[in-house]
Parts: structure tokens; C-alpha cells; sequence
């Protein structure tokens, strides 16, 4: 079973003790650039919880060190289902849907 998308939510910055707000269950999470809107991640996931808050954010250069531009402002949503299983079969009607919208709109 699958529950709807929250809200748009800011993704907290590095450095900060801001907090994500998602569901400690399997689900899809989506996470975009704030000021464009481009896809930045998604994915199905066992713990949308776990998976946003291991997601790279911070840029590495070629020689190991920390990129010196700050990250893009980010946002991201989620979506709880019951089981991995659903939110697979969820993601991947959304891709095909989002393929079919681009193969259109060339």
C-alpha cells in the first residue's frame, strides 16, 4: 500500500543541527535543487529515514579535499509504503511515467 507524497521540505544543511523529518519505514524519497528544481536523488529504499540522511550531499575534489563551494539549497519529499517490494513497483511506475512525459515533450 502506498500513502501519498509529503510537502516539500528543505533539506538541512551540513554543519547544522537541523533534523529530517521522514518515515523510519520502507518507502520512495525524491530530493531536488531548491532553485530549479532538477532531480538531484531518488530512490526506493528499506528506511527513507536511514537513506536521506546518508545521502552525499558535500563534494569531493580529485585530490580528497573537501569542495569549497557550498552544496546547492536542497528539498525532498517521501512517501511511506508497507513493504520494499511496493515502493520498488511504485518507483518504477514513476519512471516509466517521467520517460514516457520526456519521450513526448522531445
Amino acid at each position: 500500500m502506498i500513502s501519498t507524497w509529503s510537502e516539500w521540505k528543505r533539506y538541512p544543511r551540513p554543519g547544522r543541527s537541523e533534523n529530517i523529518e521522514a518515515p523510519i519505514s520502507p518507502g520512495i524519497y525524491e530530493v531536488r535543487v531548491a532553485g530549479s528544481g532538477a532531480l538531484y536523488a531518488f530512490g526506493a529504499v528499506d528506511n527513507v529515514a536511514q537513506a536521506l540522511s546518508l545521502l552525499p550531499v558535500r563534494t569531493r575534489s580529485w585530490f580528497g579535499r573537501r569542495d569549497t563551494n557550498p552544496p546547492p539549497p536542497l528539498e525532498y519529499r517521501t512517501c511511506a509504503t508497507s513493504t520494499k517490494a511496493d515502493a520498488k513497483a511504485a518507483a518504477d511506475r514513476m519512471i516509466g511515467r517521467r520517460d514516457t512525459y520526456m519521450s513526448g515533450a522531445a
